[in-house]
């Protein structure tokens, strides 16, 4: 989980008030946070320093001193700011004036997105400057998945002609004096030789052109992601008027981003100054936009819901005014409770998170533990019981059983199977993109097991009975998750007939009859997979699974050199 570093001078300043450690512990359960660390009190007042450990990775508004200071100050009744001046909309822009970044066209492949905004009102001090310093590490690494998908710079807004390019230029032929050197070296040589290119030059890597940041007169800013020049990019304290940008490649992530670094300044005394971003193509909210822009989307629930799950009694009135202590406006329309989160903040994904902060704004002590008043019997479920009658069948048949995360990458979930992956759940918020994705299907969790036993001796038969889930728009979710037998075979002779006879074997077992037909499936080769099919209840037939001879290109993505068959059964729809 997140730790951060916050000068306790600078908290308490905008926390408001100042409380002993004790009392801040109690009060950081408001920010699903907790004391990690007292401060050493020999040290001077302005130099203290409180390590706080945050509990939640969909919170990354919290992993800042003002953003956990602001959750505090609102939770105990404090004033709420309001952001509404420097936010633009789909419907509102803001005043700009001649603050404008053209994106080249040449960086769509690349690092395609940008985000900015200028600050403005009062000199940077030395804590201030250090948990900006901390903000960009925290937002970046956790948030920004190393800087893969958000990254974010600080220039000194002055020395600054505009309006401000970000384009694609060659590594090879470009050269700057990054932060912390004196002499020029080509975009390339900082990759290979400066300690920051060291560290993240994994991003650029394979890129043929590289994204660099410059002013009008052709100053250059930084070499995004990686590192700001020695001039523009060297803020110190006492600088005053600063640009901060943000580039990436996921653009929902970085005007979320943009908005928490935004808010946190404001909260800190700072005017917020918009910044035009235009771009050449699609954004997914434009073309030309400018940032900070508020994006979210809000969402609704019911008194109901809220009283049957916290097993409370509160009004309507008082749900609202409980948001409100997290900082969430919230009205009531046509019997719901429908919320509009705060800028900095996009984690309400369904109205549980909605009632979430209800608990929290109420504080758990305040809930009274009660006895359960019902009697139950704990028992295996139906479906439990046949899944392990269908485990016993397949180490029977010389199988070894498998255990698999749920989720997983885009590249085995859906490069390395040959899928279009367009109805694969994917993680709208993941620490990183190794677990970016649901998982849906067992067979590349299979896949990976069989690519690292290449030493092993064959045949190699293994299958997992897991669950998997996938995009349904007929679920109230949007989502299914079902549970499913998932095997595999690789040896010399792998081959179609062989996985219809151990099919066949599995679903007699079963005791299931079925039919088969021909299938379609870019995972396997045409010709040597089929469909499994059983009859429903009104007669009509319904595919349940697949079986087949696995795809020379879907192997070689995996580089696994022998010939495979797998297969896959849906164990619910048998079991129905």
């Amino acid at each position: 989980m997140p730790k951060i570093e916050v000068n306790e001078k600078l908290f308490f300043s905008l926390l408001g008030t100042k409380y002993d450690y004790e009392k801040l512990e109690n009060r950081l359960e408001s920010g699903k946070a907790e004391l990690d660390e007292k401060p050493d009190e020999t040290m001077p007042v302005d130099q203290r320093v409180i390590k706080i450990e945050l509990n939640d990775t969909n919170r990354p508004d919290l992993w800042s001193t003002a953003g956990i200071a602001r959750c505090l100050r609102i939770h105990n009744g404090g004033k709420r700011t309001d952001y509404s001046s420097f936010l633009s909309t789909k419907n509102k822009s803001c005043d700009f004036a001649d603050r404008i970044v053209n994106v080249d066209a040449n960086i769509k492949d690349i690092r395609p997105f940008m985000t900015a905004f200028v600050i403005s009102g009062k000199e940077i001090d030395e804590p201030m400057l250090l948990d900006i310093i901390q903000t960009q590490e925290k937002l970046c690494w956790n948030f920004g998945r190393k800087r893969r998908s958000v990254s974010m710079g600080v220039y000194r807004s002055a020395n600054i002609s505009w309006p401000v390019s970000y384009k694609a230029v060659n590594p090879d032929k470009t050269s700057f004096v990054p932060l912390g050197y004196e002499e020029e070296m080509t975009c390339r040589q900082i990759l290979n030789d400066h300690p920051k290119g060291k560290e993240y030059g994994w991003i650029l890597k394979d890129a043929k052109l590289f994204p660099l940041l410059s002013d009008s007169k052709g100053e250059i800013m930084s070499m995004a992601p990686i590192i700001n020049s020695a001039t523009i990019g060297a803020v110190k304290v006492g600088d005053k008027d600063l640009l901060v940008e943000m580039t990436g490649t996921d653009m929902p992530s970085l005007l979320l981003a943009t908005s928490i670094v935004a808010c946190d300044f404001k909260d800190t005394g700072y005017e917020i100054l918009p910044v035009q971003i235009n771009h050449p193509y699609e954004t997914g909210f434009g073309k030309s936009i400018v940032t900070p822009f508020y994006f979210q989307e809000s969402t609704s629930t019911s008194i109901q819901a809220i009283n049957k799950l916290l097993g409370s009694d509160f009004t309507e009135k008082e749900a609202v005014d409980i948001l409100a202590k997290m900082d969430i406006s919230a009205e009531i329309k046509d019997g719901k409770i429908v919320v509009t989160p705060p800028p900095y903040r996009n984690d309400f994904l369904h109205e549980v998170d909605i009632i979430e902060d209800v608990m929290i704004g109420k504080e758990i002590t305040n809930f009274n533990p009660e006895k359960p008043n019902d009697f139950t019997i704990g028992r295996l479920s139906k479906l439990t019981i046949f899944s392990r009658k269908a485990k016993t069948i397949m180490v029977g048949l010389g199988y070894q059983e498998m255990i698999f995360n749920y989720l997983g990458s885009k590249k085995d979930y859906i490069d390395r199977m040959n899928i279009d992956g367009s109805k694969v759940i994917e993680i709208s918020n993941p620490m990183t993109e190794n677990y970016q994705f649901v998982r849906p299907s067992i067979i590349p969790s299979l896949l990976g097991a069989e690519a690292a036993s290449g030493n092993a001796v064959y045949p190699h038969k293994i299958f997992e009975i897991g669950k998997i889930a996938f995009l349904d728009n007929t679920e109230n979710t949007g989502t299914k998750t079902r549970q499913c037998l998932g095997f595999v075979t690789a040896a010399s002779d792998a081959n179609f007939n062989t996985a219809a006879s151990e099919a066949a074997t599995i679903l007699h077992f079963l005791d299931h009859e079925y039919l088969v037909s021909e299938s379609d499936d870019p995972r396997f080769i045409p010709g040597r997979q089929a469909n499994i099919l059983i009859k429903t209840d009104n007669g009509k037939t319904k595919v349940i699974g697949i079986f087949g001879e696995l795809h020379p290109s879907a192997l070689e993505n995996w580089t696994i050199t022998v010939p495979c068959f797998a297969g896959e059964i849906d164990l619910e729809d048998l079991l129905n």
